[in-house]
Formats: structure tokens, C-alpha cells, sequence
């Protein structure tokens, strides 16, 4: 995964995991995080676990989250990842977190967890055991944890322009293109994906297909949102994609190279946001935090298919 620094660090083991939050019931505007205490290390740290051989950080977190917890849960805001030796080998463990809310389900004790603890941001500081933990609580504390989620997604895969021979309007997903959008249903409902929307371009729409399938959702065609009719009115097209933003619940749009690199910059520069490094792959997302209407967030996926 892409993550906010945009820095690669060589590690041999890929975890990840979120510091999962809520509103306490006599504070509706206090926080408290989650702990889990493991009896094997008997330590107290947020949730989180190694990847499985076909997964992304990001579906690994949802997994371990729900394995450690019982909790299902909605990823938010990235946060950051820590990477560090393993003591007795010599390897590197990288751990990716995000910020999540509980969806649904109760805390179950298991083999690897024993005990759950909500707590205060300042009890939680105490109660860590590890440092780097602690890094994680602070990055989360940042901000407001309370965001809104879209994810915008450039198209997967389609082959090459040039030797497409139909209406390039009409140009497919390849073989590759098709991989990626089957795995972008994981990816975007660890998010809670609620609503799809795509470019007037048949491989926009086929590439959130099968997470419009999954949710029992139509997708709702953009067509200022397609390269051709951004780049001859780009204030159309930045003005509709605030109206999909407004929306409720976590909006889905798929639109296109010529179209995302440009909007992000306009959107980042009229809210004061820096953005990370992007490569702007095709099948990537952007994972953008909104608070009341402004940009606090955006944080990049190169790919949903897993790096193994």
C-alpha cells in the first residue's frame, strides 16, 4: 500500500491494524479508544495482526480487527506505520494503522485476547506498553477522529488506447483491469462503501461494478466527470464532485487519469491540504477525510491487489 509518507521502507513482515474509537455515553463529545491486552505478551496495544498471503493492509486490518475483537468495524482517517526490529531475528515488521469506528458486533475473549478496555486518551497513553503505540495514539489525536469517507478511484486496467478500434467511449477492462476491480470490493467496503458513481466511460462503470453488484446498488453515471468534458470545464466538474461529497453515507467515484491528478491539487490547494506523493495508478484510490464540507485528509492506495 501507498501510504501518506510515500516513503518505502524494506521490512519482511506486513501487519496492520486501527485504533478503534467512539463516543463515550456521558460525553458525546469525548473520545475513548479501544485497548486489547494479550496474555501471550501480556501487553496492552491497539488491534492489529500480519497479513495473509493475498491480502492489502488494508483488508488485513478489517480481518485482524474482527479476529482480536469481534468487532466489525469501518476504516477512516490513515494514521501512520510504524516499522521495528523483531527481537531474536533479523527482520522488520511494518504495521499499518487507520482510525475505525464499530459497525456492528460485541467484544468476544480468545486465544490471543483476554480483555478489551475503552479508555481516554490519556489513560490509553498510560496503559500502552510500547512507545511506538503511543506515536500512533498521538497521530490519531491530531485531528477530530469524526470525518466523513469518500474514495475516489481511478479506472482500472483497460488495454491500450491505440489499439482499441471501437469508440474509445466504449474501451473495456482487460484481463488485469478485471482483477483489480473483483479485488477493489474488499478494499472499498473496509470503508463501508454505501454509494458508486462513474465517469460516462465504460471501464469507470465497470470498474466499481462488482462493488455496486455487492452493495445491491446501482451506478450513477457522471459525465462531467470523463477527461473530455473535465478538461473543457473543469468548474463543472470540481462543483459536482462537492455535490457527491454533501452526500450521506461513503460515496464511491471512479473517474479517470486526466481528470483526478487535477482535482485532488484544486481540492487540497482550496482547503490548505499538502498532499502525499501519487502515482496515480490505474485501479488506485484516493481516501479522502472530509469535515463539515473541507478536505482534513487524503491518503493514497496505489493498488488493491496485494504486494504478494
Amino acid at each position: 500500500m501507498g501510504s501518506s509518507s510515500g516513503k518505502q521502507v524494506k521490512a519482511n513482515i506486513f501487519a496492520a491494524g486501527a485504533v478503534i474509537w467512539r463516543r463515550p455515553p456521558d460525553s458525546p463529545h469525548g473520545v475513548e479508544v479501544a485497548l486489547i491486552h494479550r496474555p501471550k505478551y501480556d501487553d496492552w496495544s491497539f488491534p492489529k495482526g500480519k497479513l495473509d498471503p493475498g491480502e492489502t493492509s488494508v483488508v488485513a486490518a478489517v480481518r485482524e480487527v474482527r479476529e482480536e475483537t469481534g468487532f466489525e468495524i469501518r476504516l477512516g482517517r490513515y494514521l501512520r506505520a510504524e516499522t521495528y526490529p523483531i527481537p531474536g531475528h533479523r527482520k522488520l515488521k511494518r504495521v499499518e494503522y487507520w482510525a475505525a469506528q464499530i459497525t456492528e458486533g460485541h467484544f468476544r475473549a480468545n486465544d490471543e485476547v483476554d480483555e478489551l478496555r475503552w479508555l481516554t486518551p490519556e489513560h490509553a497513553a498510560d496503559q500502552l506498553s510500547y512507545p511506538m503505540d503511543r506515536k500512533i495514539l498521538r497521530r490519531f489525536l491530531a485531528m477530530d477522529p469524526d470525518t466523513d469517507t469518500l474514495l475516489l478511484v481511478r479506472h482500472a486496467k483497460a488495454g491500450s488506447r491505440k489499439r482499441y478500434r471501437g469508440d474509445d467511449a466504449e474501451r473495456p477492462l482487460d484481463a488485469e483491469g478485471t482483477r483489480q476491480a473483483e479485488a477493489l470490493v474488499a478494499q472499498l467496503r473496509a470503508f463501508d462503501a454505501t454509494e458508486v458513481s462513474a465517469a460516462d466511460r465504460v471501464r469507470c462503470v465497470r470498474t466499481v461494478e462488482p462493488l455496486a453488484e455487492s452493495l445491491a446498488t446501482p451506478v450513477h453515471l457522471e459525465p462531467a466527470l470523463t477527461e473530455e468534458s473535465y478538461t473543457a470545464d473543469p468548474a463543472v466538474g470540481r462543483e459536482r464532485m462537492l455535490e457527491i461529497a454533501s452526500r450521506n453515507g461513503v460515496q464511491v467515484v471512479c473517474s479517470q487519469g486526466g481528470v483526478i491528478p487535477d482535482l485532488m491539487q484544486w481540492w487540497a490547494d482550496r482547503d490548505g491540504l499538502v498532499l502525499p506523493p501519487a502515482r496515480n495508478r490505474k485501479a488506485s484510490t484516493w481516501v479522502l477525510s472530509l469535515r463539515e464540507g473541507r478536505l482534513v485528509a487524503a491518503d493514497h492506495l496505489d493498488s488493491p491487489l496485494p504486494r504478494n
